[in-house]
């Protein structure tokens, strides 16, 4: 092929590219597609423990396990929407309770997690704050009905069980919250309840 040749056919090229980013390349279907609308979205949520103040082989945290899409059953903390008039922190409490039947009380932040997804034509930006709570009282039951099953983890395990890797890093910030922590204030009323055997 003569340079001229090997010319005429890269104008040729050009102007095919040119023209299909004009008539339904790339270009117009980036403009086609419908804008999304943003919207920013607050919840909060906890890791519930037992034993606090006791041997540190019998800690356990209580959580919730959600089937998902595929049929797998995702094991994460309990959490939910802040509800108007309410602190993140009364949310944790009251999410804790309501999606796994124990009642907590915070110690200390965890920690925020932040994420996108889109759901109904909108793009949500999601910020979740985790807790660290003490258990109270109660007893582990799976009634609500986004909750396929509950259950006490010992905290060593909650690495491999946890579905979601921002969620492991925050049980890693609670092994060392806990093993900071002044003694008096790991232990509640009544002392510590070790769900394990």
């Amino acid at each position: 092929m003569s340079p001229a040749e090997r010319a005429n056919r890269n104008r040729r090229t050009s102007r095919r590219r040119g023209a299909g980013a004009k008539s339904g390349g790339r270009a117009t279907s980036d403009a086609a597609k419908p804008h999304l609308r943003t919207v920013r979205e607050t919840s909060a949520g906890g890791l519930v423990v037992d034993g606090l103040g006791g041997p540190p082989d019998k800690l356990c945290a209580a959580l919730i396990g959600r089937t998902d899409r595929r049929g797998r059953l995702l094991w994460s903390l309990p959490k939910g929407h802040i509800e108007k008039g309410e602190t993140a922190e009364q949310t944790a409490m009251r999410e804790v309770h309501e999606e796994t039947g124990i009642h907590g009380t915070v110690l200390a932040t965890l920690g925020s997690i932040d994420y996108w997804f889109v759901t109904e034509g909108r793009r949500v930006h999601k910020t979740v704050h985790h807790y660290l709570l003490r258990y109270l009282d109660g007893e582990l039951s799976d009634a609500d009905v986004e909750v396929t099953e509950v259950a006490w983890v010992p905290l060593p395990e909650l690495r491999s069980r946890l579905a979601y890797a921002d969620e492991r890093r925050l049980a890693d910030v609670a092994d060392q919250l806990i093993a900071e922590m002044d003694p008096s204030m790991l232990l509640g009323p009544g002392g510590p309840e070790a769900r394990l055997g």
